[in-house]
């Protein structure tokens, strides 16, 4: 399958792959959308993108949600064929990721510049904004992909950002934004105002799927994310602003702003991926100079709210994979990696033991990577035997394996996003380790004796089921 370069190129795959409904009845912006993406998720991971055709009160808009949220989706995201299970999902991306760096393909005739807004821009005439949940305190993008470069370092390509952060459309060119203290925007922005100047800034809505889970996705602060993105399929087209930013060659619209410096107001609260309302908060705010879109732009949205929507399957693979490959390098005895669970609060490793205590020595370095550090407040270390994916093998090592007295690894007050609602105070947490797997000398606790293992022809035995069970359904 040839790589997709933007939107509506992935919105023709999933049509053919019958992974796009066409919402061809009027919708009203609120609670519609909303409401549909809610339910959408919870008809199961196999469900199809929503495409909302006739948008009451306009004209010609159309919207699309749900482009991730399902394992099919992100299959067919990769290139893969749609029926690729999480696992083989999950080692096809790892081996993809270490082919990085793929050099990106600098492009100048980008569709986004079909039209240009400098004068009265007003994001309400140009987008369809609506609010996701009631309580939402704004119009939320939640799904734009923002470029920024470090003004320390500026033209240094490898330190130039593109990341995902939920941004609150203010006034006609006022956008809040959020840069959590542990991403990458929040150093640029840190180095710019200790400079007094403001932070130039692109937002890239509707982008290519892959861009998009890229940006969401905690690599190094020194690798590029557009050429992870080329490591991923193929080189990312991208298109060089006069400022020197890149900037997607394929979205539906790019909005170029700056952030304004050592300036904040009052953000939130918004329906959050954890399941609950962040509240208000003093945030950066970006001022919109120039809007840049396609004829008759497509605005994507994503749905989120308490796991699982399409945010979960955005960023399940993205996050455990760049987490494993980490790791990997600094404990070759690394099996697999899971952290799927809202957005890897919970990560569970499976891992070889070198020596007695060894799976707590990986669980401590899994909390200083780049997704540690926000994130991973509970990690479960199992055995290489046990299938993280398999959330029945884990249980099983969790009620066999623990041992309270010595298990759990309690470390203080550690960092921790600032949306997590357990953190007291806010972006401070205790995080806890448990090792849920089975001691080797020197460390002689338990009694585990001999495991089971399967009686002689299981494998041919299950062979022969499945093709009886699915002639039966065939």
């Amino acid at each position: 399958m040839a790589a997709i370069q933007d939107l509506r190129g992935f919105l023709e795959v999933l049509e053919k792959n019958g992974q796009l409904l066409h919402i061809t009845e009027e919708v009203q912006l609120e609670p519609d959308i909303g409401a549909a993406g809610r339910a959408i998720s919870q008809l199961g991971e196999k469900t199809p993108a929503l495409s909302f055709e006739k948008i009451k009160g306009y004209k010609k808009a159309r919207i699309v949600t749900n482009i991730h949220g399902s394992w099919p989706n992100h299959a067919l995201a990769m290139g893969m064929p749609k029926d690729s299970g999480t696992r083989a999902q999950f080692f096809e991306f790892v081996k993809r990721y270490q082919t990085f760096p793929v050099k990106v393909e600098r492009r100048t005739d980008a569709p986004w510049m079909e039209n240009v807004v400098e004068k009265n821009i007003n994001l309400f005439d140009l987008i369809p904004l609506f609010r996701l949940n009631r309580g939402d305190g704004g119009f939320y993008i939640d799904k734009g992909c923002i470029t920024s470069r470090d003004p320390d370092d500026f033209d240094n390509d490898n330190v130039q950002n593109l990341g995902m952060y939920r941004l609150e459309v203010k006034g006609p060119n006022r956008i809040g934004i959020q840069p959590v203290p542990e991403h990458d925007i929040a150093v640029h922005l840190n180095h710019a105002e200790a400079r007094g100047e403001d932070l130039p800034v692109y937002i890239t809505l509707g982008a290519s799927p892959l861009v998009e889970i890229v940006a969401s996705m905690p690599i190094l602060y020194d690798q590029s994310e557009f050429e992870m993105i080329g490591a991923l399929q193929e080189p990312c087209g991208v298109v060089r602003m006069k400022t020197g930013h890149d900037v997607p060659w394929g979205a539906e619209y790019v909005l170029e702003g700056r952030i304004l410096s050592r300036y904040r107001e009052a953000e939130g609260p918004f329906g959050e991926f954890t399941g609950s309302y962040s509240g208000g908060r003093s945030m950066p705010v970006v001022e919109i100079d120039k809007v840049y879109h396609r004829n008759e732009p497509i605005f994507e949205h994503l749905y989120l709210g308490k796991p699982w929507t399409e945010i979960d399957f955005m960023m399940a693979i993205n996050t455990g994979a760049p987490l494993y490959v980490q790791l990997k390098e600094a404990f070759p005895e690394i099996v697999g990696v899971n952290a799927m669970y809202t957005h890897g609060l919970v990560v569970i490793i499976s891992t070889k033991r070198r020596l007695g205590g060894f799976a707590r020595t990986v669980g401590m370095r899994a909390m200083t990577t780049p997704h540690g550090l926000g994130y991973a407040k509970i990690v479960i270390m199992v055995d290489e035997t046990i299938d993280p994916f398999d959330l029945n093998q884990v249980m099983w090592a969790l009620s066999t394996k623990v041992n309270p007295a010595g298990d759990l690894v309690i470390l203080p007050n550690l960092s921790i996003l600032s949306l997590d609602p357990g953190s007291m105070p806010e972006g401070m947490t205790h995080k806890l380790i448990i090792d849920a797997t089975t001691p080797v000398p020197p460390d002689a606790r338990g009694n585990y004796g001999q495991q089971l293992d399967s009686p002689v022809g299981t494998d041919k035995w299950r062979e022969k089921l499945s093709k009886m069970l699915s002639e039966k359904h065939s």
